[in-house]
C-alpha cells in the first residue's frame, strides 16, 4: 500500500508498483474463482482474470441469452462454465456480478455455498450497505470484500485489451479469515484496474448512484438535451446543435481535460472560450447544487435504493426499461448523433 496526497488530503491506494500480478497470483494461486452473472461486470472481470492467469469459471443459467455469450466468449461448459450452483460449489471466492435485483432474488441459492474460509465479492456497495431491504446477509465465517472498477464492465475489457487498467475502489466488510485484504488487492490487480483506493461498502454505493444519476448519466443527458433544445428552438439544424452540444464535447474537449485537467483544457481553447467559461461556470454550479444535494439526500435515506429495488423487481421490469431507452435512441438529438458518427473520418 502506497499514501498517495490528492489535492492536499492523504489517501491509500494500491499501484501495480507495489503490488504486482506475480504477487496477485502467488496470493490466490490456491484459490478458485467463480464468477456469478455474465452481464455488465461479468465478462469484463472474468476475461481479464483468465488472461492474467487465475483460475475463474463462470457460473451462469442454462438457456439464457447470456449462456450462450458466455460459451462465445471461450467459457466452455463443464469446464469453465457452470450452473451457478455447481460453480458456487466449486469456488472459494465467489464473485457476486449479478444486478441488484438479480442478487436479491438468487441470495438464498448462494448462500448455501458460503462454508467457512471462502470469500464474497462485490462490485457495489448495494447488497451489503441495505441488508435491511436486500435481505443479504453473509455468514459471519466467510471474508466480505468489495472491488468496483470505475465504469463498465465494457471500458474495463477495452483498456485491458489497449494495456491501460480502469481504476477500482476497495473495500473489506468482514475479514474472517484474516487475509481478506491481501484476497481484495490481489483481485482488483486480477480484473485489470489502473489503481485501486480504498472505500467502503456504504460511500462506495452512495458515490456510485450519485454520480450514476448525476454527472455520468442522468445529469449530462439533461444538461445536453437542454442546450440541444435551446439551440434548435432558436433555429439552429440539428447537425449545428448536437456538433456544439455533444460531437465537440466528446471528441474535442473531454480528451484535454482528461489528459491533463480542466484548467489545461481552458488554457487550449480561445480567450472567448475562456472568458465565458469562467463567467458561466458559477451559474451553472449555483444551479445544480441543489439538484445534487438532494440526490445525495435520497440515497443517503435509502429511498433511491428502495425505488431501484421495487422497479427492477416489476415481471414487466425489462418491457419497461426497452420502451424508456427507445424513447431515448428515437429522440432527434440521438438520431443525428448516430448520422454525425457515420460521417466521422474513421467511419469513412
Amino acid at each position: 500500500m502506497a499514501i498517495m496526497n490528492f489535492g492536499g488530503v492523504e489517501e491509500q491506494v494500491a499501484t501495480r508498483e507495489e503490488f504486482p500480478l506475480e504477487k496477485a497470483r502467488e496470493v490466490l494461486k490456491d484459490e478458485v474463482i467463480a464468477i456469478i452473472g455474465y452481464g455488465v461486470q461479468g465478462p469484463g472481470q472474468s476475461l481479464n482474470l483468465k488472461d492474467n492467469g487465475f483460475n475463474v469459471i463462470v457460473g451462469q443459467r442454462k438457456e439464457s441469452k447470456t449462456w450462450d455469450k458466455a460459451i462465445a466468449d471461450g467459457w466452455v461448459p463443464g469446464e469453465t462454465l457452470f450452473e451457478i450452483e455447481e460453480a458456487c460449489q466449486r469456488a472459494t471466492i465467489i464473485q457476486y456480478l449479478l444486478s441488484d435485483a438479480a442478487q436479491i432474488a438468487v441470495w438464498p441459492t448462494i448462500k448455501k455455498y458460503l462454508t467457512p474460509g471462502k470469500a464474497l465479492y462485490f462490485s457495489h456497495g448495494f447488497a451489503i450497505t441495505y441488508k435491511e431491504r436486500t435481505g443479504i446477509i453473509p455468514p459471519a465465517d466467510v471474508d466480505v470484500i468489495l472491488c468496483a472498477p470505475k465504469g463498465s464492465g465494457t471500458s474495463l475489457r477495452r483498456m485491458f485489451l489497449q494495456g491501460r487498467g480502469l481504476n477500482s475502489s476497495y473495500a473489506v466488510f468482514q475479514d474472517a479469515t484474516g487475509r481478506a485484504l491481501e484476497r481484495t488487492i490481489a483481485l482488483g490487480i486480477g480484473i485489470g484496474s489502473g489503481y485501486l483506493f480504498e472505500t467502503t461498502f456504504k460511500r462506495e454505493v452512495y458515490s456510485d448512484l450519485t454520480g450514476e444519476r448525476g454527472t455520468l448519466m442522468g445529469a449530462i443527458q439533461g444538461l445536453l438535451l437542454a442546450q440541444y433544445e435551446t439551440l434548435r428552438e432558436n433555429g439552429h439544424t440539428p447537425s449545428e446543435a448536437f456538433n456544439e452540444t455533444v460531437e465537440e464535447l466528446t471528441q474535442s474537449l473531454m480528451p484535454l481535460f482528461a489528459e491533463n485537467g480542466m484548467d489545461w483544457m481552458y488554457a487550449n481553447c480561445s480567450t472567448t472560450a475562456q472568458r465565458g467559461a469562467l463567467d458561466w461556470m458559477g451559474p451553472f454550479h449555483d444551479a445544480t447544487k441543489p439538484v445534487f444535494q438532494k440526490l445525495y439526500a435520497e440515497v443517503a435515506c435509502g429511498n433511491e435504493a428502495q425505488r431501484s429495488i421495487d422497479t427492477n423487481s416489476k415481471p414487466d421490469y425489462r418491457a419497461g426499461l426497452d420502451a424508456e431507452l427507445k424513447a431515448l435512441h428515437d429522440s432527434e438529438m440521438w438520431r443525428t448523433g448516430a448520422v454525425v458518427r457515420k460521417l466521422r473520418p474513421e467511419n469513412n
